[in-house]
């Protein structure tokens, strides 16, 4: 596995290299931001991590002009903000991922092979295999493309997708928050529910409307997806 790293912090830097050697992870460690974008293009990666603030470009900035370039390489968000904006706008801009600073190393390479994991299934999938039609949705895993009521779909980030692709695979069957972090995001629970809080409100913003939610909050259990219709005064 090839990994590069956009990260000036020299103390984060060594620690995650430590954990590379040990996992055997190919690591390319850039402090500039600009420099490290420069560099994602001469070479194929495996998966990226990315600090948020960075001299010379930002890490969002590097995120968004990525994803627009069309690539879905697995990125991670190495961040010291903790308010949900922020977080919103990682995941709006394109990552898979976000882990807050100060961080657990083991926590870290679980995420960074959850993220290649999955990306890599994703890439060997056939379109028979993945595509799923209901009544509203179809989903092509292959393609990533999503059309709901027959209208593309294009806003959706790279795990926006992944997890509307698992509850439109598991219709009304409810998840909790660890579930769908282990399933999904293909990690064990280490203590951050509030990722998956954020995925599930922008999914409803974006594919769902008052009387069609799609996604639905268990009380003291977690979440579902479910087409019927709904009584918009409903609470």
């Amino acid at each position: 596995m090839k990994v590069l790293v956009i990260e000036d912090n020299e103390s984060v830097s060594s620690m995650i290299e430590m954990f590379f050697l040990k996992e055997g992870i190919k690591g390319e460690f850039v402090k500039d931001g600009l420099e490290g974008y420069n560099r994602y293009k001469e070479d194929s990666w495996d998966a990226l991590i990315i600090d948020w603030m960075l001299p010379g470009m930002d890490g969002v900035t590097i995120c968004r002009k990525i994803r627009e370039e069309g690539s879905s390489v697995p990125i991670i968000m190495l961040t010291a903000k903790d308010s949900e904006s922020d977080q919103v706008l990682g995941l709006e801009m394109g990552a898979d991922d976000y882990v807050t600073k100060p961080f657990s190393p083991l926590a870290l390479m679980a995420r960074i092979k959850a993220v290649t994991r999955r990306y890599n299934n994703q890439k060997n999938e056939t379109t028979e295999k993945g595509v799923l039609q209901t009544k509203y949705f179809k989903i092509s895993k292959e393609t990533r493309e999503v059309y709901l009521n027959g209208e593309p779909i294009t806003n959706l980030t790279p795990k926006e997708f992944d997890l509307l692709y698992y509850f439109v695979q598991h219709p009304k069957q409810v998840f909790s928050r660890e579930q769908l972090l282990e399933r999904v995001w293909g990690y064990q629970f280490y203590g951050d529910e509030r990722t998956v809080d954020v995925h599930i409100k922008r999914l409803r913003k974006k594919v769902g409307t008052p009387n069609q939610p799609f996604f639905y909050t268990v009380w003291g259990v977690g979440y579902k997806f479910d087409e019927t219709p709904v009584d918009v005064n409903e609470d």
